[in-house]
């Protein structure tokens, strides 16, 4: 996979650092953001160079020609999940609208008081807080599946967990903070045999594996275009077509109505009842030729790639005295979280950001967990194709140099 780090441009970079010297760019937050290839970014200024236009409705060349690439978007997007039709994806800003369609559109319509929803107790903020919202209007409650320190569900446990008021199921495919894989065909399998709908938050999985919507059994699934080495500003929202077709619209406006009177509307066919609005089409573009990139490589192709990178980095890390890693130790997926007993997380991402290494530190949008850990934060190192063993060692060398910079004195404070 080295040889691809030529398509993206912003690995070329060095920072400055502390020491006045110039620091090659260690680019190791993928699970925040990940860096763009040319690709993506000459389709969106292609876009915007010589077929800007709205779509829809247009009969002059260039909204035709804007037209025919949203929607050329929206089938690679089809292709990519292999969702049955292009009719099942709708375009959104991102995982959290996608799944705050969902809440609303779908929990507005179905829940009642006394109604649950089940979650897991490893969701990142976008996928429980949306449900707390509209739990709290119907008159329902959270349920969660708990999960080890390891961050591993243990499917067996289910039916312990499950009650004949469960409504809807909506689960992570991969934890953004331990990196740990739900067994998705389980849960579906199960949920589904007691006539319960599952949605998936995707987003940190589609740029890591093979995601396929049909064999997962999903009947929601949500990811990010800017997490799938896209544009910021477009998600997905892929749903089984004869739930999406009994859900009411999830805004107003236009483009999701068929006819409208002063008092009244009928709404337009799917998917463009959930498309209210002007969408982000040069973004749409731009997924697009992620996704076509992504799929080039292969996505069989880079998951053993990566899964071997994180072996070896969390090899790596668990030599370093004091250092935790906390999820699996081994056998996880590429993200990885890790504190120092007497370094506060954040003063730990700033040395590494003076040595060139970009990690996250914080409790990465998943509070309740990290309160069932006893942590305030940690530091997370996220990978993706185009990081290198190299790479790992300078992570690990930047490590050393913190430890050696702050004394417990002088450290923020600890994180247990």
């Amino acid at each position: 996979m080295a040889d691809i780090r030529k398509d993206f441009p912003i690995l070329r970079r060095t920072l400055a650092g502390r020491d006045g010297r110039a620091h090659p760019l260690v680019y190791l937050d993928n699970a925040a953001t990940t860096q763009k290839p040319e690709a993506v970014i000459e389709s969106l200024s292609g876009f915007y160079r010589t077929s800007n236009a709205n779509v829809h409705r247009s009969l002059h060349t260039l909204g035709e020609e804007a037209t025919g690439a949203y929607e050329d978007s929206r089938e690679a997007v089809r292709r990519f999940l292999n969702a049955r039709k292009a009719a099942e994806i709708v375009f959104t800003r991102g995982t959290t609208e996608a799944i705050n369609l969902v809440a609303h559109a779908w929990g507005r319509s179905f829940l009642g008081p006394g109604d649950e929803i089940l979650l897991t107790e490893m969701e990142h903020h976008s996928n429980l807080i949306p449900w707390q919202l509209v739990a709290a209007e119907r008159g329902a409650t959270l349920r969660f599946l708990p999960v080890d320190r390891e961050g591993r569900l243990d499917p067996e446990k289910l039916e312990r967990h499950w009650s004949d008021r469960v409504r809807l199921v909506a689960v992570t495919h991969v934890s953004n903070v331990f990196g740990t894989a739900t067994e998705v065909r389980r849960l579906a399998a199960f949920a589904h045999s007691r006539g319960v709908p599952i949605l998936v938050d995707a987003a940190q999985s589609v740029p890591h594996q093979p995601v396929d919507v049909q064999e997962l059994g999903c009947d929601f699934l949500a990811f990010s275009g800017h997490k799938v080495y896209g544009p910021m500003g477009v998600g997905v929202l892929y749903g089984r077509e004869e739930l999406l077709e009994r859900l009411p619209p999830y805004q107003g406006g236009g483009e999701m109505i068929r006819s409208v009177w002063a008092d009244r509307a009928t709404w337009n066919e799917l998917p463009y009842k959930f498309e209210a609005g002007t969408p982000n089409v040069g973004a749409a573009v731009g997924l697009r030729a992620a996704l076509e990139y992504v799929s080039a490589l292969g996505r069989e192709n880079i998951l053993r790639y990566e899964e071997a990178l994180a072996a070896y980095a969390r090899e790596r890390l668990a030599g370093l005295p004091q250092l935790t890693i906390h999820g699996p130790q081994r056998g996880g997926g590429p993200v990885i979280s890790f504190t120092f007993p007497d370094l506060h997380p954040h003063d730990v991402a700033q040395v590494l950001d003076w040595n060139g290494v970009a990690v996250r530190a914080g409790h990465h949008c998943a509070q309740p967990l990290m309160r069932k850990l006893g942590l305030a934060a940690t530091v997370r190192a996220s990978l993706g194709f185009y990081n290198t063993p190299e790479e790992i060692d300078r992570l690990v060398q930047a490590l050393e140099a913190a430890r050696r910079f702050f004394t417990p004195r002088q450290a923020r404070g600890a994180t247990a």
